[in-house]
């Protein structure tokens, strides 16, 4: 793996929600390939269960569980400490989309987009946070560049990862003097299983490209050495950071290309 630090997670147990594929899967890979014990949730058993039986590790616990319930984020994080006895990174990954206008489809879907993108993370923060102070460890919230301003036809998912991008400001804030870092990164276009029904429109994506600066989307590897580096000691004084990884995406004013 490029730019990787082999041995630089060795002894760390670090737990990566939604890992059964996408950025989720090559950030469980680059845990592992740097010397993690992992703790791998998805609610996708077989996909899960592929990824974990495959993984470079020192040691892998699959846990299949959705993570929009409170209870099943508190057992994940139980069953993590028992096998393991401690916890020193926590990447929140899973979630999901919604295309389309606030008055379209069913009200029940933006209740959907919540729980599962916004609650899952309150979720695993909360039961996670007394084991992170013990070890004085991290956390990486897998936010969107839909975090840090509105999208066309995206509100339930504005909505959900705006909401991610302030929890991660607020949460460093509070946990600070504890020794835990709190950080998230802020992805635009990735080429995962998440964005397949957009890369299934060739011109779609055109206008994505067009727009990303570095003339492409983000392979899911682009994404994991960025959550690596900031669970990493190499990151040690830096928390609250919301870091977009999106191709030079945000360092337009939005103003077209002139030539």
């Amino acid at each position: 793996m490029e730019g990787d630090q082999i041995g630089r997670f060795s002894g760390k147990v670090v737990l990566v929600t939604g890992a059964a594929s996408g950025i989720g899967e090559a950030a469980a890979r680059r845990f592992g390939h740097e010397g993690a014990i992992l703790v791998l949730a998805d609610q996708n058993a077989e996909g899960l269960n592929k990824v974990a039986g495959s993984i470079e590790a020192a040691d892998t616990l699959a846990v299949v569980a959705d993570l929009s319930d409170a209870e099943r984020c508190q057992d994940v994080v139980a069953q993590a400490v028992q096998r393991f006895g401690r916890l020193d990174v926590l990447i929140n990954n899973a979630g999901k989309d919604h295309l389309g206008r606030v008055d379209e489809g069913d009200i029940d879907d933006f209740s959907t987009i919540i729980e599962t993108d916004l609650y899952g993370v309150f979720y695993m923060t909360r039961f996670a946070l007394p084991h992170l102070r013990e070890s004085r460890g991290s956390i990486v919230n897998v936010s969107s560049v839909s975090g840090l301003g509105g999208d066309w036809n995206h509100s339930f998912y504005c909505a959900a990862k705006g909401a991610v991008t302030n929890f991660t400001r607020a949460v460093a804030l509070d946990e600070a003097r504890n020794g835990v870092r709190v950080n998230a990164v802020n992805p635009s276009l990735v080429y995962t299983p998440f964005t397949a029904g957009m890369q299934e429109q060739p011109e779609l994506v055109a206008k994505f490209e067009e727009r990303i600066p570095m003339g492409r989307g983000a392979k899911p590897d682009d994404i994991s050495g960025v959550i690596a580096f900031l669970a990493s000691e190499d990151a040690h004084f830096v928390t609250g950071v919301n870091l977009p990884v999106d191709g030079g995406l945000s360092a337009s004013n939005g103003q077209p290309k002139l030539n």
